[in-house]
């Protein structure tokens, strides 16, 4: 009698757990298009992202590279279709000065970095390296203009030397370099974090700044104008983006930005560890990366009161999880390790932003190689993948995409002071009319099961992969580089117009109908 209760009471929790995760996908309603951008990359003077990651110098002979990029970071940054990458900062952009970094690299001078690590760099790696690595890479770069410290000036001359075609001073310089043609530079930061390290600017100052500069920026790339983008708004600093919206001219302004870090704390050892966390730390970690979605909300209705039409893009350009460092490295290199903690991270952030794929069309992951929520990590001759890298590989099926719209009914992930939706998902048809559905459950202890009504799909058959591990601080090491991988799903079951799904704890799926 006691084992038929203990029966009937499991199979009670299974219908329970089914019954609060309810998704209707509207397979015939889909307008947004989720942009290819939103699944952009960021590479700063910082730590072992440039030096040491992305570039080990022309004269390395141990690592296969060309013009001291490494190949096998080309390689695999191919693979994830990366469609843009965020440079020179950060903080470092409102340091840095782009005719330090152009000519014959032995006769550069040099730079301090005083923002991460106060170390002296030989400005090896400038416009050139940087423009003619984003075209090794088949993607778009992304160049943050240095107001902080710099002039209107310097920047207007930046635009010129990269994308004027004609003659001018700047385009002969660019020739006298060793570039003939421009590389045509289509998106620009004016500054970075001007509230912060971009100069401890208020919203007013700022906005008339960003008028002044962009005045002098107004170019073209080809048949279209350059898409610059203000420096915009941390968190839920909703001043800031209501005086931007204010009071400048929407023909000034093609994008706003806003960053969101997954935080504990800013003091020094306040932020845990990568890898060694207890459930309530990780509850923390992912309570903080939820909020992206009510940050996004309200920014963009402050957003729609000035611009109803949508015209302005809302740029994540800084997001992810930031911990301690990783134990005997530099405290200013900000380097850390990668855990199945921080691929549910990833695709539960992801799926917001095609939540919101109206107004934000495009993110800018912190960083690529080396720092904070890498998708990289790289150690002399030897490169990994961390499990970040993965969940981003399996969600590029979204990339411009059309968003098909959902409700979604989920229960609770509740570990002391919180109470999380257990899951996440999302869903986009590609061009080729085939459907992808991205689903995500955060519950470290329980399986999720999700019941899927499709409405106006007609498939028969549902493949998919499945990012997961035993442990939530489960990660890849230079020893073991594939603890971690996309495997083969069968946990998806479709019936007619019903598609029932179990995830397992901490687990991120993919489907395809």
């Amino acid at each position: 009698m006691k084992k038929e209760l203990t029966i009937i009471l499991l199979s009670g929790i299974s219908l329970f757990v089914q019954a609060q995760n309810t998704v209707t996908l509207k397979g015939d309603e889909g307008k947004t298009v989720i942009s290819r951008h939103i699944y952009g990359h960021f590479a700063e003077h910082l730590g072992r992202s440039i030096y040491d990651g992305f570039y080990v110098s022309e004269n390395n002979t141990k690592i296969p590279n060309k013009n001291g990029v490494r190949l096998d970071v080309v390689d695999a940054l191919k693979k994830l279709k990366i469609p843009n990458l965020r440079w020179p900062g950060g903080c470092f952009a409102d340091t840095y000065h782009w005719k330090d970094g152009i000519g014959p690299k032995d006769k550069r001078p040099t730079i301090v970095n005083t923002w991460w690590g106060g170390v002296t760099e030989n400005n090896s790696f400038g416009t050139h390296d940087f423009l003619n690595m984003c075209e090794l890479l088949g993607t778009e770069p992304y160049l943050s203009g240095n107001v902080g410290s710099g002039t209107v000036q310097e920047l207007s001359e930046w635009v010129q030397y990269v994308n004027f075609p004609k003659d001018s001073p700047m385009s002969t310089l660019r020739q006298e370099n060793g570039r003939t043609a421009p590389w045509n530079v289509r998106y620009w930061g004016v500054a970075n974090e001007a509230w912060g390290c971009g100069g401890n600017m208020k919203p007013d100052f700022y906005a008339n700044l960003y008028r002044q500069y962009s005045t002098f920026m107004n170019a073209n790339v080809g048949k279209e104008k350059i898409f610059r983008i203000a420096s915009g708004a941390s968190d839920d600093d909703y001043n800031w983006t209501e005086t931007l919206m204010k009071n400048i001219p929407m023909n000034m302004l093609e994008g706003v930005a806003m960053h969101h870090y997954s935080v504990f704390g800013w003091g020094e050892n306040a932020k845990g560890s990568a890898t060694d966390f207890t459930e309530t730390d990780y509850a923390h970690t992912m309570d903080e990366a939820l909020k992206m979605d009510e940050f996004i909300e309200k920014h963009a209705a402050i957003m729609d009161k000035y611009d109803p039409e949508k015209k302005v893009a809302l740029i994540v350009d800084e997001w992810g999880a930031w911990y301690n460092v990783e134990p005997g490295t530099n405290p200013g290199f900000l380097y850390q390790q990668n855990t199945m903690r921080d691929a549910v991270l990833a695709g539960s952030t992801l799926n917001i932003f095609h939540k919101h794929a109206d107004r934000v069309r495009m993110a800018n992951l912190a960083q690529a190689i080396n720092v904070l929520q890498s998708v990289i990590l790289t150690k002399g001759e030897k490169m990994i993948l961390t499990p970040t890298y993965h969940v981003m590989e399996m969600y590029s099926v979204h990339q411009d995409a059309t968003l098909l719209p959902i409700d979604i009914k989920s229960g609770s992930y509740a570990v002391d002071k919180y109470k999380l939706p257990a899951v996440s998902v999302s869903a986009s048809r590609d061009k080729a009319g085939k459907m992808h559905i991205s689903l995500v459950n955060i519950d470290m202890n329980k399986p999720q099961t999700i019941t899927l009504t499709l409405q106006g799909v007609k498939s028969t058959a549902v493949t998919g992969r499945i990012l997961t591990s035993a442990h939530v601080q489960d990660h890849n090491t230079f020893e073991k580089p594939e603890t971690i991988k996309p495997a083969a799903f069968n946990g998806a079951k479709l019936s007619g117009n019903t598609l029932t799904v179990t995830l397992p704890p901490v687990s991120v799926v993919v489907l395809e109908l």
